[in-house]
């Protein structure tokens, strides 16, 4: 871990204030819930995502998913992948969403594209695919997204099925 040198002082109701540029480079943004860790003498505070319970349980989805339709697929929490099967799969596990998943996210909608389209998913990470992305809802809430997708093969009903099928399951996981 290494510091900042930022130094908080408490205030009366125990509350301090992350600074904005910190804030910033986590991507924690205004009403994001926290999750606290205490170790020893040591406070420490992660970004909390519901999704993070459903790690194991992605991996097994996404290996399920590929082996049956060939296809690459992910799972997103709002921030970043959470879960890969396909290729090159370090380019894609852990890495930051891109902003266009982040902006389809906000809609909430299956969005399809059967034909290739220059597509970035994760940041700094552009590719020529056939895709659809599917909102984990849960509570109301969208918590992540599931992404199939090919550069050689279109995206069809069944693909669709399976994206729509998946995301509806986690998003009923993580509200049990």
């Amino acid at each position: 871990m290494k510091t900042t040198g930022v130094v908080r002082r408490i205030d009366d109701l125990g509350r301090i204030v992350i600074p904005k540029e910190i804030r910033r480079n986590l991507r924690i943004k205004d009403g994001e819930s926290l999750e606290i860790f205490v170790d020893n003498e040591m406070i420490a505070l992660k970004k909390f995502s519901s999704m993070n319970d459903l790690n194991d349980i992605c991996k097994d989805l996404v290996n399920t998913i590929n082996q049956s339709l060939s296809k690459n697929v992910l799972i997103t929490n709002r921030d970043s992948v959470i879960a890969f099967s396909g290729n090159n799969k370090n380019d894609y596990i852990e890495k930051n969403i891109s902003k266009y998943v982040e902006e389809k996210l906000k809609n909430r909608e299956i969005v399809i594209e059967k034909e290739n389209k220059d597509v970035e998913f994760v940041e700094q990470l552009q590719g020529n695919f056939s895709y659809v992305i599917s909102p984990i809802i849960t509570n109301g809430d969208v918590v992540g997204t599931v992404i199939i997708f090919s550069e050689s093969d279109s995206i069809g009903d069944v693909e669709v099925k399976f994206a729509s099928v998946t995301s509806n399951f986690l998003g009923r996981h993580i509200e049990e």
